[in-house]
């Protein structure tokens, strides 16, 4: 007797061997995978890409592969709010990105009974060393080098070191959990900082508070790791405030989501001289519009939100999902479960 057909929706880019692997995870597996009709990426690893003109057959072709989906990788590039009604069969939804909380309250998907997985874990490692980057930037003045090596200007001069210095990580995750572990390694001591309520034991978390205990620990800090996902809890989390609590000179690094962080605030800490520096991978609004003042301060790096972006992300996502496929298939608990009282 033969399992019944499972018909999984590749709905963004993704190269043709992952497509393959996603189908050779059972016999009952079918991808429905139409890369002529998908986004064309802008960079590898695209999961957005830029829509196709698509014919009106093209457009009639992508909606008879919605309405056979069961499952889909990744959310339609088309009308993503509409899922639950353009793809009656569809039951679960594998996300690319690891923070999916605020897209799915802005979609209404959060209303609805579909199953939804995240991709946190895949995204860990490449911002823990986007983490340890900006603090090394800063630690060993390369603002300051970068300006005497344009002016061809030779000073001997005294650099900092990460070694020894204490970092405040927030989240806890599978992103923070990566911060904390390279940090550690790097020689810093870092305490951990998660929800109320939580107990955590992490490898390279020296100590523990909760986000209700901040101004404890934040006058410990040299450096200040946001790695938390975007709920109530968390949108403002740091104001003016929380960063006055900081030691002057310390770097503030953001892999979470702007609106955690008053960006108004930032900037003025920043161009007071109470911080030495921020690290930036997100932003309060994306893209960061030019007239931001971020942009010409030599204080600040700015990332176009791409840190967690590298070559190996759809290995990693296709792992996950095949992963979370044949649990699917043996009615185990899948990997990542979005939860909707938490917001992650």
């Amino acid at each position: 007797m033969h399992a019944a057909a499972l018909n999984v929706l590749v709905a963004s880019p993704l190269e043709p061997e992952y497509a393959a692997r996603i189908e050779a995870v059972d016999s009952s597996v079918r991808a429905l995978y139409a890369p002529e009709l998908l986004p064309v990426p802008r960079y590898p690893c695209d999961h957005a890409g830029v829509p196709r003109k698509l014919t009106r057959d093209e457009l009639d072709r992508w909606a008879q592969l919605r309405e056979q989906a069961d499952v889909s990788f990744d959310f339609d590039w088309q009308s993503p709010a509409d899922m639950p009604k353009l793809c009656p069969r569809l039951r679960w939804v594998q996300g690319t990105s690891a923070g999916i909380g605020g897209f799915l309250e802005r979609t209404g998907l959060d209303k609805s009974d579909l199953v939804f997985t995240t991709a946190a874990g895949v995204h860990g490692t490449p911002l823990a060393e986007f983490a340890l980057l900006g603090l090394l930037h800063f630690a060993k003045g390369m603002p300051q080098l970068a300006r005497w090596q344009r002016e061809r200007h030779w000073q001997r001069h005294t650099a900092g070191q990460l070694a020894g210095s204490t970092a405040v990580v927030i989240g806890l995750g599978g992103v923070g959990r990566d911060v904390a572990r390279l940090l550690a390694a790097a020689g810093l001591r870092v305490i951990g900082c998660g929800r109320p309520g939580r107990s955590y034991d992490i490898p390279g978390v020296a100590s523990y508070a909760d986000t209700t205990r901040l101004h404890e620990v934040l006058p410990q800090a040299s450096a200040l790791v946001l790695a938390c996902p975007l709920t109530e809890q968390t949108a403002g989390l740091i104001g003016e405030r929380e960063l006055a609590a900081l030691p002057p000179g310390a770097v503030v690094v953001n892999v979470s989501r702007g609106q955690v962080i008053d960006e108004p605030a930032l900037i003025s800490a920043l161009s007071g001289g109470h911080l030495a520096g921020a690290c930036l991978d997100v932003f309060a609004v994306e893209p960061l519009p030019p007239s931001s003042p971020l942009w010409a301060m030599d204080n600040v790096i700015v990332s176009p939100h791409s840190a967690a972006t590298v070559a190996a992300e759809n290995r990693l996502l296709t792992d996950l999902f095949t992963d979370n496929l044949r649990r699917w298939l043996a009615g185990q608990p899948l990997r990542n479960l979005y939860d909707r009282v938490a917001g992650y």
